[in-house]
């Protein structure tokens, strides 16, 4: 029996601190401890800084947040998607500890270390794609996507980048002229960085049945005509739409994308910072598809819950920087580093891919029934233990954000971690970790559809 069939059997964590994997509560949501260090917080940070659920965790791990009122919650948010192997997974905690007794910084493009260079190794092995390639190291996925842009305008010579309706990719200035949403992430923040340009996505519960490949011709044809080729540095895209809400394109929109891209010299970049990692069922979601990109981003999932991300991609593109033009104080910190790699050496030896094909199965087969009872649930839609509903209004199938809103905050009440998403603010999205045990998993499931039975009743 491996470890992850330990764990998903006997309801135990798989890493990480010896928690009880178990819902408890022994105060309301927030409990007057986090109320008092919600009142601290609104005095000593920024009231930019937003935040979900005003819990104050003391413990994690395996499928459980624990908080400073001894409130035990079911996670289903990771973190958005970082802590994959659990919080404080034995191996990664070894291996911080371990590097911090040595050495916690000297900046690598000053005096460079090899578990630097062990992690560059190991993204350019697991990446898709059995050709060349060259890493570098950064702290979040919005460095990683502005250095993916960066290195294919240098590349190629040519300035105009193209994302696409729903996408997001960060809040710096240049990723959130990337990024489609403008509340809360772009607005009053402008203006942002120029040639930037927006082509539709596909997403087939809004698309009126149109096909994977018309839905990328339509894109080709919008980039053709309103850009041009001969301008386009690059397309970047998620795989699996994250903050848009977890739309997964038609099949054949990315393959036809990537060979519109290839036949034009205009770099293709995979946005993998939340699909990444064994989130999806693979270790990364192109592979679903077959898609190998030329440049991919990564970050949450890479390094259990310390700041890491990477670009990584073809040698000659990687390549084209001039010494100096790529790097800061900070990436590829060595406490990371040895982050890095325990937690790819856990996705690997725990089998945690695998561990994500069968939460997505369980998760997949539960909201199914859920929507198959519910017209409210537009679309059950995402890939592993990266899944989504969309709620609508079941008479004219418009995004129902007040729902969302609602049923949200009836779990959080209940003590399970929901977290939204979607243009429309009218998407859950279930990322949990992957040390979760089934048990915990299918409770937090049995509270979604408690919250939307009550709903219901109260309307």
């Amino acid at each position: 029996m491996t470890v992850v069939d330990t764990a998903r059997r006997t309801n135990t964590p798989l890493g990480g601190p010896t928690l009880a994997q178990e819902r408890k509560l022994v105060t309301s949501i927030p409990g007057p401890k986090s109320r008092r260090l919600s009142e601290r917080k609104a005095q000593a940070v920024s009231a930019g800084v937003g935040i979900s659920l005003p819990v104050y965790v003391v413990a994690a791990g395996g499928g459980v947040l624990v908080d400073v009122d001894g409130n035990s919650l079911i996670d289903l948010g990771s973190g958005i998607a970082v802590t994959g192997v659990g919080n404080s997974a034995p191996r990664v905690v070894a291996a911080v500890a371990a590097q911090l007794a040595q050495f916690t910084h000297t900046c690598f493009t000053v005096a460079p270390y090899d578990s630097y260079i062990a992690v560059a190794e190991a993204l350019n092995r697991l990446t898709p794609g059995d050709h060349e390639k060259r890493s570098v190291l950064f702290n979040s996925g919005a460095e990683a996507v502005e250095n993916a842009v960066k290195i294919a305008r240098h590349f190629t010579g040519k300035q105009a980048v193209v994302a696409f309706d729903h996408a997001y990719h960060g809040r710096t200035n240049l990723t959130m002229g990337l990024t489609a949403k403008n509340q809360p992430y772009k607005n009053g923040f402008g203006p942002f960085a120029p040639e930037v340009y927006r082509a539709p996505m596909s997403y087939p519960l809004r698309d009126g049945g149109l096909d994977g490949v018309a839905a990328a011709n339509r894109a080709i044809s919008q980039i053709e005509k309103q850009i041009g080729a001969s301008n386009l540095a690059a397309v970047i895209i998620e795989p699996i739409q994250g903050e848009g809400g977890f739309i997964v394109p038609a099949p054949g929109f990315l393959g036809t994308l990537l060979a519109w891209c290839r036949a034009n010299q205009v770099v293709f970049i995979a946005d993998e910072i939340q699909t990444g990692f064994a989130r999806t069922g693979h270790m990364f979601a192109c592979e679903h598809e077959g898609i190998v990109p030329d440049l991919i981003c990564t970050a949450k999932g890479i390094a259990g819950g310390l700041p890491l991300s990477a670009v990584t991609g073809r040698a000659d593109i990687m390549d084209s920087p001039q010494a100096g033009g790529l790097g800061g104080t900070y990436g590829g910190n060595p406490l990371a580093c040895a982050a890095a790699l325990a937690t790819i050496d856990t996705y690997e030896s725990d089998h945690l891919v695998e561990r994500a094909a069968e939460i997505g199965t369980i998760m997949g087969e539960r909201l199914g029934s859920l929507a198959a009872a519910d017209p409210r649930i537009g679309e059950v839609r995402g890939r592993g233990a990266m899944m989504a509903i969309e709620l609508v209004d079941p008479t004219t199938g418009e995004p129902d954000a007040a729902l969302t809103g609602r049923v949200i905050a009836a779990a959080h009440a209940a003590g399970v971690i929901l977290l939204g998403c979607g243009t429309y603010g009218n998407v859950i999205r279930f990322l949990p970790p992957l040390s979760i045990p089934d048990a915990l998993l299918l409770e937090g499931l049995q509270v979604l559809a408690e919250a939307l039975a009550a709903d219901s009743a109260a309307v």
